[in-house]
């Protein structure tokens, strides 16, 4: 064997390493680029294994409702398990994005006008429709003084009523007896803004007007409303600033962002999420360009044409539509999780804790958790606005689950509400400094807030109506023009007298232990001289 070398392999070891991986055959090559593809997608994706994970409940022990309608509900109580090949919640995303395998069916449009002018079209699709057959896409009145039960739906940013996920829904709800009209934000929808009002994640008062209108056409008719991702946000704060001054019946949110800010530092931390900014910023902008000759008008036109991420659309463009002096404080008012202990109403919120798009991070877990209307359900994965299961992704789980969530509902005792069993929400927050107000409990148990002077008048009153019925505890709730009813104003004080006789114990022993830490670098070397002291005496003695 000729183990002679070269003097140009002496000076190049480059060329030994050169020849020795020459030999080594370039199927091997193939193969481990292939490993090192499938590790950076499975890295990259997030790529799981495909199993059954439970369904994740959080809600108040001491409810009712909860309890009803967690025993009710057996998706709830069950499992949710992910198509196989969309064992990812990026190609869950994706797939819903690019595919999203809905059914086909067209809407009947109603045109409803704002009182400051602008557009809002709504997309019913009744239940008649989809049992009669395809119908067809008509302006006018839809029919309907009936008591069929109706679902308010409220898409998610810049989608509207052709979204995959929102006709999956939409066709679901139809086909089991309900009648589902699409609220679709401000521009969208193929409708021209007429006014200089944009919606953005915060803006409520088209949803208030909307589902007043709605009631209006349909007083008979229970009243049920769904919100996706932005969508979700909007309609949980909407019921927190209304409480129970609403014609809904329930609710349900999906994908909620709750918090904008940490969802705003959430998606910037990552590539692949950034990959989702760059495309939710694209989507805006062509929302934008579709409206050019007013957003230009009322917004920074060349700043939104040069915006990377939504932080800096949101900077150029709502921060100054909406009036907020920076784009923070825009997604701290915005944001619906400060609205949760208000809600008064029954609400089911979904949320995957592999959501990309709005992060776990921001789920109010506390807040969920003290208000009695309230079931959190969460899942190990699902994507954002996915939840795809099947071999042939053909179903979606949160769609099955908000409509077996609103069958429940509206076959309990709960439905009525105009009945006495109308649940208080409990907020976290205090708002006892709105206003002196006096609490009064009436023969029947009801408690009530009022003025000073409005009780004052009531009882005057009637004295001189019937001075046999002296002891008969009159009502008159104070209004106010935050459209919240007294539950709003006997909530924080009921729940401040809880907390504070719950935790006094607690308190007191954190007083004493802050106090001895404290003082202890003054204290704690007299003490130990003392005792120092103490035990020489005790040796001499």
């Amino acid at each position: 064997m000729n183990c002679t070398i070269t003097e140009e392999e002496l000076v190049s070891p480059y060329l030994i390493l050169f020849k020795s991986l020459c030999l080594i055959p370039f199927f091997h090559y193939l193969f481990f680029l292939f490993l090192a593809i499938l590790l950076f997608l499975y890295l990259f994706l997030e790529i799981h294994f495909p199993r059954s994970d439970p369904i994740s409940l959080t809600f108040n022990p001491n409810s009712d409702l909860c309890q009803f309608i967690v025993s009710k509900c057996r998706l709830l109580h069950g499992r949710y398990f992910p198509t196989i090949w969309l064992s990812s919640p990026h190609l869950q995303t994706a797939f819903l994005s690019l595919f999203g395998n809905s059914p086909p069916f067209c809407y009947k449009r109603n045109l409803f006008q704002a009182t400051d002018g602008g557009t809002i079209a709504l997309d019913w699709l009744m239940h008649s429709d989809v049992v009669e057959g395809i119908s067809q896409v008509v302006n006018g009145s839809t029919p309907g003084n009936d008591r069929t039960p109706i679902a308010i739906v409220v898409p998610g940013l810049t989608s509207d009523s052709t979204a995959a996920y929102i006709k999956h829904l939409a066709f679901r709800l139809a086909k089991e007896g309900w009648n589902v009209v699409v609220s679709n934000h401000r521009g969208l929808g193929g409708i021209s803004l007429t006014s200089d009002c944009v919606y953005n994640a915060g803006w409520t008062e088209d949803l208030r007007k909307v589902i007043d209108h709605i009631h209006s056409q349909f007083p008979e008719a229970p009243l049920f409303a769904v919100g996706t991702s932005i969508g979700a946000n909007v309609l949980v704060k909407y019921l927190g600033e209304d409480g129970t001054d609403t014609p809904l019946v329930g609710a349900t949110a999906v994908c909620s962002p709750w918090d904008l800010l940490i969802c705003d530092r959430f998606i910037n931390r990552k590539l692949v999420q950034k990959l989702y900014d760059r495309v939710l910023t694209v989507g805006l902008q062509g929302y934008a360009q579709l409206h050019h000759s007013i957003i230009s008008r009322i917004a920074d036109w060349e700043g939104i044409k040069k915006s990377r991420s939504v932080r800096e659309f949101d900077n150029y463009a709502t921060r100054l539509v909406a009036k907020f002096e920076t784009t923070d404080a825009y997604y701290r008012h915005s944001s619906s999780a400060q609205f949760v202990g208000n809600v008064g109403v029954p609400l089911l919120c979904i949320s995957a804790l592999d959501d990309p798009v709005c992060t776990r991070e921001a789920i109010p877990w506390d807040e969920c958790r003290g208000n009695k209307n309230i079931v959190l359900a969460t899942t190990t994965h699902g994507g954002h606005l996915a939840y795809y299961e099947g071999i042939t992704a053909s179903s979606m789980w949160w769609v099955r689950a908000v409509q077996e969530y609103f069958e429940v509902l509206l076959s309990s005792p709960y439905a009525d509400r105009r009945q006495k069993t109308q649940i208080i929400p409990e907020p976290l927050e205090s708002s006892i400094d709105q206003g002196p107000y006096i609490v009064e409990t009436g023969e029947d148990g009801l408690v009530a807030a009022a003025a000073p002077s409005e009780v004052e008048t009531t009882r005057a009153n009637a004295e001189e109506e019937d001075s046999a019925q002296i002891g008969k505890t009159s009502y008159h709730l104070h209004k106010d023009n935050t459209r919240q009813g007294y539950n709003s104003l006997i909530g924080p004080l009921m729940n401040r007298v809880d907390q504070l006789s719950r935790y006094s114990r607690k308190s007191v022993w954190l007083l004493a232990y802050i106090a001895i830490v404290s003082t202890w670098p003054v204290l704690g070397p007299a003490l130990l001289l003392s005792i120092k002291k103490r035990f020489r005496r005790l040796i001499k003695n």
